[in-house]
C-alpha cells in the first residue's frame, strides 16, 4: 500500500497518519513524500515543495522493484507535483487510487495553491474514490459550501458526475448535535446505488488532527482486501469512530489533537494483563458477552428489527434478509465443518459437524421454502461477503479457538434476538395474520437454544486451553463477528 502525500512533523496528519492507518488494518504501507510542512497541532507555518522530479523518482523506484495493492493520494502542494502523479498513474496504472484532495486543513489553513486547481481537477478521474472535506467538495465544484447533509449530497452526485468516479461525502464538519453520516456516491451504477449512507455517531472531541488523512488511507487498505467500498466504509468508520473517542487518552499537543490510531492494540493489550492468567470456567464467555452488550442494543433499535417484530417490515426487504441469509448458511456451514475437523475432543467434533449439517438440512429448508429458488438469482451483499471471508480467514489461523470465537456470535446473538422477537410476538397474542408467524416461531427452537449454551461451553473451554495471546485473537474474532451480526441484520434497510 503506498501513500503519496505530505509529511506532518507532529505525527497526527499527512504521510505519518497514512503509515499508521495503514499498519492499523493489517497493511504495509509505503510512502513517497510530496511536501515537507512546519506544524504541530495549533495549525501549519510553513510548506515546502521538493522538487517534483524528485517525487517521480521516489515513485519510480517503488513501482520499479515492490508490488503496489492500492495507492492513496494526499497532500500534493502544487501543479507540477500533480503532473507528475498523473503521469506515473498513467504509466503504471495501479489496480487502486483513493485521491484525499488536500486543499483546506480543518484548522482552516490553505494546503494547495490557488493555481493548482486546475490541475487537480485534471486528476480527478484517474481517482476510484475521491474523499473531500465539505470545503474541499465546494471548491472542487466552484460552489458554496454546503449547510446542510442534503445539499452536501447533492454536491458529491455532481461530482460524481463530473469525474466518473465515486465520492465520498463525509459529515463531521456539518453543524449541529446530530449523527454523523458518510455516504459513498456514484452516478455510473458502480455502487447498489447511486448513494449509499453510512450512519454514525458524533463524537465530541477536540482532538480530529488527520481525521480525513486517516480515513482515506484506511479506506483504502481496506477496499484492497475486500473489494468493495461499502464493505470497507463498513469497517472503517467504527475504528474511525473510536479513534476520535479514544483520542484524549494520548494527550498530545495542546490545539487539535491527532485520533488514537491504535486504541484497539491498546484495548487487545488491557486485555491481555487482565486474562493473562488461565480464566475460571465460565469467565472469558461472560467477557465476551460484556463485550457484545453495545451491539445486542443497537440490533434491538434497527428498524429492521422493529418492522420485523411488529410484521410491518416491506416483503422485499424480508425476502433480501432471507436470501442473504441463505447464502450465508452455505458458508457458515463450511467454517463449521472446519471447527468439527480441528475440535480437541470428540465431543466437539461430533457438535460442530452436527450444527453444519442443521445450516443445510434444517434453517436452510424455511429458506428454500419462502424463497422458492430465488437464491439461485442472488449474489452475496457486501456486508455478506465480508463477514464470510471474516470467518474464512478465522477457519484457516490454525486457531480452534479463533475460529469457534469467530463463529459464536451467529449462535448467541442470534439467540438473543430471536428470544426478544418471539417474545414480543407471543405477547401480541402470537396473531396468525403477522405476515413472518412461521419465522418468529422458529426463534422458540429450544434445539437452537441448547446448542447455543453448548457453544458457548465450547468457547469458553477453548479460552481456558488457549495461550493468553491466542485469547486476545479470539476476543478480537468474537467482536468483529458481532459487529458484523449488527450490520447484517441492518443490510436489507440500506439495499432496499
Amino acid at each position: 500500500m503506498l501513500a503519496i502525500a505530505g509529511s506532518d512533523p507532529s505525527g497526527g496528519a499527512g504521510i505519518q497518519a497514512d503509515l499508521k492507518s495503514i499498519a492499523a488494518h493489517g497493511g504495509y504501507g509505503m510512502a513517497a513524500i510530496t511536501a515537507l510542512t512546519a506544524q504541530n497541532t495549533r495549525g501549519v507555518s510553513a510548506v515546502h515543495v521538493p522538487p517534483a522530479d524528485f517525487l517521480t523518482a521516489q515513485l519510480d523506484a517503488i513501482s520499479e522493484d515492490i508490488s503496489i495493492d492500492a495507492v492513496k493520494i494526499g497532500m500534493l502542494g502544487d501543479s507540477s507535483v500533480i503532473d507528475a502523479v498523473r503521469s506515473w498513474l498513467e504509466k503504471v496504472r495501479p489496480a487502486l487510487v483513493v485521491l484525499d484532495p488536500v486543499m483546506v486543513a480543518t484548522s482552516g489553513d490553505r494546503l494547495l495553491q490557488e493555481s493548482a486547481e486546475a490541475a487537480l481537477q485534471a486528476l480527478l478521474p484517474y481517482a476510484d474514490l475521491i474523499t473531500p472535506n465539505l470545503a474541499e467538495l465546494a471548491i472542487l465544484l466552484k460552489e458554496p459550501v454546503a449547510g446542510n447533509w442534503a445539499a452536501a449530497l447533492e454536491q458529491g452526485k455532481r461530482l460524481a458526475a463530473q469525474t466518473g468516479t465515486t465520492v465520498l461525502v463525509k459529515g463531521g464538519h456539518l453543524d449541529g448535535d446530530g449523527g454523523c453520516p458518510d455516504a459513498l456516491v456514484n452516478t455510473v451504477g458502480l455502487l447498489a446505488q447511486d448513494v449509499v449512507v453510512v450512519p454514525g455517531e458524533r463524537v465530541p472531541t477536540r482532538n480530529s488532527h488527520g481525521t480525513g488523512c486517516s480515513l482515506s488511507s484506511a479506506m483504502a487498505t481496506v477496499q484492497a482486501r475486500v473489494g468493495d467500498w461499502e464493505a470497507a466504509l463498513r469497517e472503517v468508520k467504527p475504528w474511525l469512530q473510536e479513534a476520535l473517542r479514544t483520542s484524549a487518552d494520548l494527550d498530545v499537543g495542546t490545539g487539535n489533537g491527532p485520533v488514537h490510531h491504535f486504541h484497539h492494540v491498546q484495548q487487545q493489550t488491557e486485555d491481555h494483563a487482565r486474562t493473562g492468567r488461565v480464566p475460571a470456567e465460565g469467565e472469558f464467555a461472560a467477557a465476551l458477552r460484556d463485550a457484545a452488550t453495545a451491539d445486542l442494543e443497537t440490533i434491538h433499535g434497527l428498524d429492521f428489527i422493529k418492522a420485523l417484530a411488529d410484521g410491518s417490515l416491506p416483503e422485499q426487504e424480508f425476502a433480501y434478509y432471507l436470501a442473504q441469509d441463505a447464502l450465508y448458511l452455505n458458508g457458515y456451514s463450511r467454517v463449521l465443518a472446519r471447527a468439527a475437523a480441528i475440535a480437541p475432543t470428540e465431543a466437539e467434533q461430533l457438535f460442530w459437524a452436527r450444527s453444519a449439517q442443521n445450516c443445510l438440512d434444517v434453517e436452510s429448508e424455511l429458506h428454500r421454502t419462502w424463497l422458492n429458488g430465488r437464491t439461485a438469482k442472488v449474489t452475496p451483499g457486501p456486508v455478506t461477503k465480508s463477514y464470510v471471508d471474516h470467518l474464512l480467514a478465522a477457519s484457516v489461523s490454525g486457531s480452534y479457538g479463533v475460529l469457534v470465537a469467530a463463529v459464536l456470535p451467529c449462535f448467541w446473538l442470534y439467540a438473543e434476538v430471536g428470544e426478544a422477537l418471539h417474545a414480543q410476538f407471543l405477547a401480541a397474542g402470537a396473531p396468525e395474520s403477522h405476515p413472518y408467524a412461521m419465522w418468529l416461531r422458529t426463534y422458540a427452537d429450544e434445539e437452537f437454544a441448547a446448542a447455543t449454551r453448548q457453544a458457548i461451553a465450547h468457547t469458553d473451554a477453548a479460552a481456558r486451553a488457549a495461550s493468553p495471546s491466542e485469547r486476545d485473537a479470539m476476543t478480537l474474532a468474537f467482536r468483529q463477528s458481532a459487529r458484523y451480526e449488527v450490520d447484517f441484520f441492518d443490510a436489507p434497510r440500506l439495499h432496499a
